[in-house]
């Protein structure tokens, strides 16, 4: 058995992100509910606690807690922002509104003279604003108060978020805690994630079929390789074509997996999708509405190969925690989490990834063996351009979308540092142009690239002018309907990667 941490699940965007780091720096950790008993964390004998933030307030009457006792078992703990103001709370502190808050990289300066300023991360509002008996302060801003301890107890808190990169030390506070506080050695690895799931869904699966959703992307990729170490034998892919791919995508991912020893079957269904969408505007409806066809059409070939009971999907983290958990705000319904029917007629739906970020799952990959190119291989949604396509879906915008997207694509794939996501939006706004001395009114589109490594925060990457131009000018010039380019500069937070 593997040191555990256990990350307490109060709602915060980040959760899964500090289990990831945790795991990063060679810690198993699982998530569990923030009101998990004292003594069931007794039980599981974890090295250290870790709360999580939240975007709830510690004083409101449904606001979600946890019991004192957990700070009386020996156990270190460590509360990140609205963990550490519960901690606070939970002790006999004050928490209490703090008017405008704090939001992006603010100076936070410690207590002690000699150690430096270093920008931090926040998201809040309240603030602490009396600490519990035996509590110091060991850093602020000139907001608020930006971390504390209890340094006999082992009880720690911060009011930034270290687990983000958007924090200078955030990685090496992590460490300190788990190797200087809580004694860890550092005795996980990723390979063991391999072995718990691949065990886990034997479990589950026993001799019978799965139907996994392959998408061609790098998560349903994954999950196909690990299914097929898991159950050999008893695997069937269906790429399900919607109508929402980029150009010549289809025929690719046909392509590239009749390569790989699956029983791939494609279904064309780009008529029923698109009449799905006929007139739907609101995106959490369009992936609602998607992710519901999905499975239907996913039910039918269940059907037909002989009543399959287990429907897989390459489901990763930022897709649960954007779709919203027991505390947590939904951000936006993945097509494949929040955008579930109720009644799906399998009996279970097995997502072994759903505990990772982009980056594990690329590491994953290669250690199942997947080629360079498709661990690599660009992100895309579900939903496909559906949910880059601003407003209604139609065969036209899908047409002139497409187009747009390729250039951007064929420019980008020419430079030798690419970013870790780009693509094309059509908005739902026309902007006045001028063509062959013509007035033309078309769509305003688009452009965005990001650089990040677990797609739960990103930095809009700065690509040069130049490149942008001729982008810019292929687009005017070769895709009739587009009269006007812009550039997405919006980082995340507080914008997400897509616009959908």
């Amino acid at each position: 058995m593997n040191e555990l941490v256990l990350v307490l699940d109060f709602g915060g965007q980040y959760k899964q992100l500090i289990a990831s780091t945790v795991r990063s720096l060679g810690v198993y950790s699982e998530i569990v509910p923030g009101n998990i008993s004292a003594q069931e964390i007794a039980r599981r004998r974890p090295i250290g606690l870790i709360l999580t933030g939240g975007p709830n307030s510690v004083y409101a009457p449904d606001a979600p807690g946890c019991s004192a006792e957990i700070f009386r078992l020996g156990i270190p703990v460590l509360g990140i922002c609205y963990g550490m103001q519960l901690m606070c709370h939970v002790l006999g502190g004050q928490v209490s509104p703090g008017g405008a808050g704090e939001y992006g990289r603010v100076k936070v300066t410690p207590a002690e003279p000699a150690k430096s300023s270093f920008l931090a991360l926040m998201s809040h509002r309240d603030c602490v604003t009396r600490l519990p008996d035996g509590f110091t302060a060991t850093a602020h801003t000139q907001a608020c108060i930006a971390a504390c301890a209890h340094a006999q107890a082992k009880l720690f808190g911060v009011q930034f978020h270290p687990e983000t990169k958007h924090t200078e030390g955030g990685r090496e506070l992590l460490r300190q805690f788990l190797y200087d506080t809580c004694g860890a050695a550092g005795d996980y690895k990723l390979d063991d994630y391999i072995e718990r799931q691949v065990a886990q869904i034997r479990q589950t699966v026993g001799s019978e079929q799965v139907l996994l959703g392959l998408s061609g992307g790098v998560d349903s990729s994954v999950c196909a390789a690990l299914l097929s170490k898991a159950v050999p034998g008893q695997l069937t892919c269906v790429f399900v074509d919607h109508g929402f791919m980029r150009k010549d995508e289809g025929d690719e991912i046909e392509r590239a997996f009749a390569k790989h020893k699956l029983h791939l079957i494609r279904v064309n269904a780009q008529g029923r999708f698109l009449v799905k969408l006929r007139g739907v505007t609101d995106p959490e409806r369009k992936r609602k509405l998607i992710g519901e066809e999905f499975v239907r059409v996913f039910e039918a070939e269940a059907t037909t190969l002989g009543d399959i009971p287990f429907l897989a999907q390459g489901t990763i983290y930022p897709d649960v925690v954007e779709s919203g958990g027991a505390h947590g705000a939904v951000i936006k319904s993945h097509h494949n989490v929040g955008g579930l029917p109720d009644d799906v007629a399998f009996r279970q739906v097995i997502e072994p990834l759903a505990g990772l970020f982009k980056d594990e799952v690329r590491a994953l990959g290669r250690l199942l063996g997947l080629p360079a190119k498709l661990v690599n291989r660009q992100p895309f949604p579900g939903p496909g351009l559906a949910v880059r396509i601003m407003g209604t879906v139609t065969e036209k915008k899908l047409r002139l979308l497409r187009a747009a997207d390729a250039i951007l694509r064929e420019e980008l794939e020419r430079t030798p540092h690419r970013p870790s996501q780009y693509f094309a939006v059509l908005t739902d706004t026309r902007s006045v142009g001028v063509k062959g001395d013509d007035r033309t009114y078309d769509y305003v589109l688009a452009l965005r690239a990001v650089t990040t490594d677990d797609f739960m925060t990103c930095e809009y990457t700065p690509l040069p002018h130049k490149l942008l131009g001729r982008v810019a000018q292929r687009i005017t010039g070769e895709v009739p309907g587009v009269s006007r380019v812009v550039y997405d500069i919006t980082s995340k937070p507080p914008a997400t990667v897509e616009w959908e």
